[in-house]
């Protein structure tokens, strides 16, 4: 029996195959044998639609973020440009326009 490596959500134990895809009955997370090489290669950071990011790119901002201690928000569209990707929660680091030094989730933002 060929050993199936653990959930790289919640590193449960009791993964199983299904098709092509790993999935962990523990918290639903469904992954490829590819998806898991890369990452254990080096975290390659996407955005929503699924393009690499890269140091220096320009991004669009996909949905309404509200900026935690302050009345502002970040509205749909805006632009930020010179991303810096950063290890943790949040994974870009920048400055937007009016508001200024912010982290980000990538999966909020599209490359422009």
């Amino acid at each position: 029996m060929s050993q199936l490596p653990p959930c790289p959500k919640c590193n449960s134990e009791f993964t199983y195959e299904d098709g092509v895809q790993l999935v962990c009955p523990e918290c639903a997370h469904e992954w490829t044998e590819a998806e898991q090489a890369e990452a254990e290669a080096g975290k390659v950071i996407r955005d929503s639609n699924g393009n690499e990011l890269q140091d220096g790119d320009t991004v669009t901002v996909i949905k309404d973020l509200k900026v935690k201690g302050s009345s502002s928000v970040v509205k749909v569209g805006t632009k930020v440009k010179n991303i810096r990707l950063v290890e943790g929660d949040h994974d870009i680091d920048c400055k937007v326009d009016g508001i200024g030094p912010m982290k980000l989730k990538s999966e909020f933002v599209k490359k422009a």
